[in-house]
């Protein structure tokens, strides 16, 4: 289920819900949005609802359609008779989620349009040097050097900028699927000055928001953190599950578990052992959520303007490099004409 429908969903679902509605109303209108997919499953969980089954039963047999999360707060909800307070409570929590993803693909939009329109620009000048014909015949001079004219040129600059894109992206799909353990790399990313502390805190953020949800619902602290881990959608956190409950088992506090984990940074730590000691659990943790989603924001600028400098920068030096390469070939060109016979 995509983080857009999955907010829109919850909205819906527990506005709904406190304020009366039928359930089976409520999800008969639900099987009206969404893609194929996503309908079938809420006409599914009607189906379920029929017979009286539980919601996140039914979700769960839907396996993997509903985010865990979800499905876990609607447990929590259903089991404590909060269902719409938990529904609504994961709607904000993934509307942040969204709004800070927006954010970094709409900073990229414009130097993005701009690599493109310089690719555009270099496409023309191929196609050009195979349309046109020069006075005396032949083919018109190579001013670029790669060998590249025509309808045919511009089709193998194009594949070759698609293969560049399948690679970059091919490693992001690895990494975010922890192929061959690539995660363990992720303390090493948190040491490259200004963009690892900015990535931390966007997933300390993630994870606060997760847990003081999970709290906040009645969750116990076990569950919670198992929760918020996987709420990173990071192997290299979820690992630390074990480390948590054998930790709160054997006597730890909540910050206690998550020292435990080998995880989180010491300045982390040690707000949570004070927002413990201000409050309890969910009151505690829900105002260092708060802190972190300022910080969190600042950190999204911060990698947004890198990212966004960088491709600014990779546009620039393609674009001296080509320059520079068509004024030797002309330059060159005309040294060699000029030459005695």
């Amino acid at each position: 289920m995509k983080l857009s429908a999955a907010q829109g969903f919850c909205y819906r679902f527990g506005t709904g819900i406190k304020a009366g509605a039928d359930l089976l109303v409520l999800l008969k209108s639900e099987a009206g949005y969404g893609s194929p997919r996503q309908r079938s499953a809420m006409l599914a969980l009607r189906d379920g609802a029929k017979d009286g089954q539980l919601l996140s039963k039914s979700m769960k047999a839907e396996h993997p359609f509903f985010p865990p999360l979800l499905i876990a707060m609607t447990r929590v909800g259903e089991a404590t008779g909060r269902l719409e307070r938990s529904l609504l409570a994961l709607a904000n929590l993934y509307q942040h989620r969204l709004m800070l993803k927006r954010k970094f693909l709409t900073s990229l939009a414009w130097p993005g349009l701009q690599a493109f329109g310089g690719l555009m620009a270099i496409s023309l000048l191929i196609w050009l040097l195979g349309v046109l014909t020069p006075p005396t015949g032949g083919e018109m001079f190579d001013t670029l050097g790669f060998g590249l004219r025509g309808t045919s040129g511009v089709l193998q600059l194009w594949a070759y900028v698609g293969i560049f894109f399948v690679i970059i992206g091919g490693m992001i799909w690895a990494f975010f699927r922890n192929l061959g353990g690539v995660q363990n790399i992720i303390p090493i990313l948190y040491l490259i000055p200004v963009v690892g502390p900015a990535l931390q805190t966007i997933t300390l953020s993630r994870f606060c928001w997760t847990l003081s949800l999970a709290l906040d619902a009645g969750l116990d602290p076990i569950r919670s953190i198992d929760l918020a881990l996987d709420s990173t959608d990071s192997d290299y956190y979820r690992g630390g599950s074990d480390l948590a409950r054998d930790a709160i088992l054997g006597g730890a506090t909540l910050s206690g578990g998550l020292k435990a984990t080998n995880l989180f940074p010491e300045e982390f730590l040690t707000q949570v052992e004070i927002s413990e000691i201000s409050g309890t659990d969910a009151e505690s943790i829900d105002r260092l959520a708060a802190e972190y989603d300022e910080k969190a924001k600042s950190a999204v600028s911060t990698i947004s303007a890198i990212a966004t400098g960088l491709i600014w920068l990779s546009v620039i030096v393609v674009l001296v490099f080509l320059i520079l390469r068509m004024a030797m070939r002309i330059f060159g060109g005309y040294a060699e004409a000029l030459e005695p016979i």
